[in-house]
């Protein structure tokens, strides 16, 4: 894992490398002040030679000013190493969730992957640092305390001996019990940004239902959930202070009572003594260190595994290999098609056995009651899923056989839920084709009739869109989406529900310059109004995920009783346009 981890730090090695360096030579300049401090003991009080400690003095002066900078430069690249190491994962998360489909999403839920794109990257770049400064200074440290204890005195570094297994024991067992409660609160972490996530996305709603209290109640649901995982796993690291210090306190006991024994019998010089107990101390400060280094590797290494999970996913929907495409002319046939949601508690298939031809250049409306697979058959056109069974080809090719880019840039795609990014109604429209001129633009505007409103703005097209699009109304939202779709002029449009904040007379300006325009692009329409549709080539009838009836308006009306039911119930509702 650590090896796989070090690969991140890609255009960061020098960091990675110089910050362990630095520490070592910070390190080595630290333990060789308590030496210099014997010396000016030995020779300087004792013998009263001032000469000697002003030398020895100066001498430690200057190597704590050489400990001093080369802690700050380590300090620099440790961060510099750190940072690095947080981007190149944060992209290649990113790269990934790009690359994922709708199911591979639906696995992972938006909360879990923004975690694991912030707080889980956060955790793996602490200990980064803290490995390449804390872990790297303490190893040196107990090194060289160590073997310079047994040249002092061999007899005081048995205690060191005897003390260090016991913490080493203590810390293997804590480490061993705070692994899986990391995990558990890294899960609570998900659940709380997902209830934070859902009540911002949802505002309007909570507030228009005067439902505050209620999301109050769940959102302390979640956040005590995760206090009470991050306490589990803290009270274990606490635990971990009193055994340390209880291991500290009998070392220096031993170590004075044994040291004080030998200083009194001449075998040690209380000189070297005082320096032995300095080693010890630094010794026991640096197991302390290296404890606190793996306890937060323990959390990191949980937060590694989430990283990787979404690293190493194998993405349900993959590029097709064929080599040459035909020619867009908007033909989508679903043959025998089966599909079913691979999510966990899934059910029955959502769609049964489908069999539908659509030619180019057609209007066809999809209509059904709520719940009969609507948004799914049409979702499986640009492989946003795949099918159970079945094939779906566009223009003759199955569409698992296309490399996704060339698919999906032949089909237009206005989904249910409308989103806008922020930046200028412009950008928005060029999401549709990078390279569209303003007249096209402005065509695709009027088209959409949307260009009158753009225009009733001071800065037009130039207008900044907030995040979401939430300075503008649901409608027009609605028309610069579909306004962005006909940007691209594809072969297929794809409109799921798209006009269902747009009155009636404006979405048949709408359709009318689908007949105009895009005479040659074949236009596939998902609409709950029967006024929306009447005037289609072709009507499919969805019921319970199979297609019940396909026709034109006349003969649905004359043939279908699902389609009547559904037009009488309009009728009956109001539902009939003025």
């Amino acid at each position: 894992m650590l090896r796989r981890i070090a690969s991140y730090l890609k255009g960061y090695e020098r960091y990675a490398i110089g910050s362990p360096l630095l520490v070592m030579v910070e390190t080595a300049c630290e333990l060789t002040i308590p030496l210099l401090m014997a010396q000016i003991i030995d020779h300087g009080i004792y013998e009263e030679d001032m000469t000697a400690i002003w030398k020895y003095g100066g001498l430690m002066v200057l190597v704590a000013l050489v400990a001093t900078v080369m802690g700050g430069l380590a300090a620099r690249c440790a961060a510099y190493a750190a940072q690095g190491l947080g981007a190149n994962l944060r992209r290649a998360e990113f790269e990934k969730i790009s690359a994922f489909s709708f199911a591979d999403i639906d696995r992972f839920s938006s909360s879990s992957l923004i975690t694991r794109m912030t707080n889980d990257v956060t955790n793996i770049q602490n200990v980064c640092i803290m490995c390449l400064r804390v872990l790297i200074r303490a190893a040196s440290m107990l090194v060289a305390s160590v073997t310079l204890t047994l040249l002092i005195s061999p007899k005081l570094a048995l205690v060191v001996c005897v003390i260090l297994p016991v913490m080493a024991i203590g810390l293997g067992l804590l480490m061993k019990l705070c692994m899986p409660l990391f995990e558990k609160m890294q899960k609570a972490l998900d659940h709380l940004n997902e209830t934070v996530q859902e009540n911002l996305i949802a505002v309007r709603v909570v507030k228009s239902y005067v439902r505050e209290d209620h999301e109050r109640e769940k959102f302390k649901e979640a956040n005590d959930g995760f206090t009470t995982a991050g306490l589990r796993a803290v009270l274990r690291v606490v635990a971990m202070q009193p055994v340390m210090m209880i291991c500290m306190a009998a070392a220096t006991v031993l170590v004075l009572y044994n040291g004080g024994n030998m200083v009194l019998g001449g075998e040690l010089d209380i000189a070297y003594l005082q320096t032995v107990i300095g080693y010890i101390m630094q010794i026991l400060m640096s197991v302390m260190f290296v404890g606190m280094a793996l306890l937060q590797y323990t959390r990191a290494q949980a937060s590694t595994h989430r990283v990787f999970e979404v690293i190493d996913a194998q993405s349900a929907i993959t590029d097709g290999d064929a080599e040459k495409l035909p020619a867009p002319r908007g033909r989508v046939e679903f043959r025998d098609v089966s599909f079913r949601y691979q999510t966990e508690g899934a059910g029955e298939d959502v769609l049964r056995h489908i069999d539908l031809d659509i030619a180019p250049g057609e209007f066809v409306a999809i209509v059904g009651g709520t719940g009969t697979g609507k948004s799914s058959l049409v979702n499986l056109i640009p492989r946003f899923y795949d099918t159970s069974s079945g094939q779906v080809l566009v223009d003759g090719l199955d569409v698992r056989d296309y490399p996704l880019d060339g698919l999906r840039s032949r089909i237009g795609m206005v989904l249910q839920n409308n989103v806008l990014f922020s930046g200028t109604i412009r950008e928005n429209l060029l999401w549709g084709r990078e390279d569209a001129s303003e007249e096209e633009l402005v065509q695709a505007a009027k088209d959409a009739q949307a260009y009158d409103f753009i225009m009733s703005f001071p800065d037009g097209f130039d207008t900044y869109l907030e995040q979401g699009g939430v300075n503008v109304s649901g409608g027009q939202k609605q028309r610069l989406c579909i306004a962005r779709a006909m940007v691209r002029r594809p072969a297929v449009l794809i409109l799921d529900d798209s006009t269902s904040a747009v009155d009636s007379a404006t979405e048949g300006h709408i359709r009318e310059s689908f007949r105009e325009n895009l005479k040659d692009t074949t236009v596939i329409i998902i609409a709950q109004r029967i006024s929306s549709v009447q005037y289609a080539d072709k009507i499919v009838v969805l019921d319970e995920g199979t297609v019940a009836d396909i026709g034109s308006h006349d003969e649905l009306m004359a043939n279908s009783e699902i389609y009547r039911e559904i037009y009488d119930s309009q009728q009956e509702g109001g539902g009939k346009d003025e």
